[in-house]
């Protein structure tokens, strides 16, 4: 997720750019004025030419009808009454008609029917076409030729405007899908990025916390028999130096997944696999823990996602073999089946009691974690006989 997006997606932005945007009273009023000068003018030449010149009355309705418009939007049936109203009593009072005096209703009217006013509309129109046809051709105020135009031009606006209404609402639905992608993107980068922070967390801690008490053990040895025995001491010592070296190279090699440390053709690759379980056994025996490794089935190259899995939750379990059970001996089974793998990782009873609340801590959970996300399942209590057991079974297929 990038910083603009987060910041865009916190203020609001995409939450309400789908919103219909509150409409300008100062295009209104303009449009009201517009029309006012062009009715008017069109209506006085008219009457002009017709030999009725206009009066205060003509004018003033004219111009309330045109001002109307300027609350079209704000209050659509207010403009659509008073236009209408303008539009019936003009020629009945006797002033030449034009096609202009009618231009105010048939705004309100579109604007009514554009904003979802249908009732008022329709109302509002069929009450003009009576009184229109009704008082007007009968008396003799308007032409007759303009009974087939008028109601054609009613029709004509309300379906223009419901066209207006339909398209609006459509362009608000695609914008709100476009919200709603936006925001569920957003979602999934966020959701991505906290996947790959809880997996770098879960390889530092991996890495440190086996060498880390790999290193704990050797000094103690070393401690211990630094007066008595300083050959042995030194042993330790130099198990201490591999094991520190061991997890320096594996936390450069998992920082560099999270950032490029080591350039463009560095191995982008996290540090461990199966292929370091003999490392991984010869550090247990130099911390004094006798670790057999026993694999049954067909062996084969595994799933990256599979092979560090596996090897992780072989390391968690020999790191809590050395610093909780206290056991001299610990074995590691892997079991090769058709679609999944089985790691098996016991040890004995040693000098501390270990019970089933030994899996409780941020290790087994972590381990569970790994399997979990590979659609596999984790295990982990302490054995009938006696010492502790951790049981994985992660699948090959579909493993990435």
């Amino acid at each position: 997720m990038t910083s603009g997006a987060l910041s865009a997606y916190r203020d609001g932005v995409f939450s309400t750019s789908a919103r219909p945007q509150p409409h300008r009273p100062t295009r209104d009023i303009l449009l009201a004025g517009f029309v006012g000068v062009f009715v008017v003018a069109s209506s006085a030449a008219i009457a002009h030419g017709a030999g009725i010149p206009l009066d205060w009355r003509a004018y003033l309705l004219l111009i309330c009808s045109a001002a109307a418009l300027g609350v079209r939007h704000r209050y659509p049936p207010v403009a659509l009454v008073i236009t209408t109203v303008g539009a019936v009593a003009y020629p009945h009072l006797g002033y030449p008609p034009s096609g202009s005096f009618v231009l105010p209703m048939m705004i309100a009217l579109f604007t009514a029917t554009r904003l979802g006013r249908r009732a008022w509309a329709f109302a509002v129109g069929v009450a003009f076409l009576a009184v229109f046809l009704v008082f007007g051709v009968l008396n003799g105020d308007v032409a007759r030729d303009a009974v087939a135009w008028v109601p054609g031009w009613l029709v004509a606006v309300l379906v223009a405007g419901e066209v207006a209404r339909a398209r609006h609402d459509y362009l608000v639905e695609v914008q709100e899908r476009a919200v709603e992608a936006q925001r569920t993107r957003e979602q999934e980068a966020l959701r991505r990025a906290t996947q790959e922070r809880l997996q770098i967390a879960r390889e530092v801690h991996d890495v440190l916390s086996h060498s880390i008490s790999m290193i704990n053990v050797q000094a103690g040895v070393a401690l211990h028999l630094i007066d008595s025995k300083p050959e042995q001491a030194r042993t330790a010592l130099v198990a201490i130096k591999h094991a520190s070296k061991d997890a320096l190279r594996d936390l450069r090699t998992t920082l560099g997944v999270l950032r490029d440390v080591d350039g463009a053709d560095g191995d982008r690759t996290p540090a461990g696999g199966l292929h370091r379980l003999e490392e991984l056994q010869t550090g247990a025996n130099a911390a004094g823990l006798q670790l057999e490794i026993s694999m049954t089935g067909e062996q084969r190259e595994l799933p990256a996602g599979v092979d560090l899995a596996a090897y992780r939750i072989v390391q968690e379990s020999v790191s809590n073999i050395v610093r909780h059970s206290g056991a001299p001996t610990g074995a590691i089974s892997l079991q090769y089946g058709a679609d999944d793998l089985v790691v098996v990782v016991d040890n004995d009873a040693g000098t501390q009691e270990v019970t089933s609340t030994q899996g409780a801590g941020r290790g087994i959970r972590g381990m569970r974690e790994r399997a979990e996300a590979l659609g596999g399942d984790l295990e982990a209590g302490a054995r009938p006989e006696g010492g502790f057991r951790v049981r994985a079974r992660l699948p090959l297929r579909g493993a990435s």
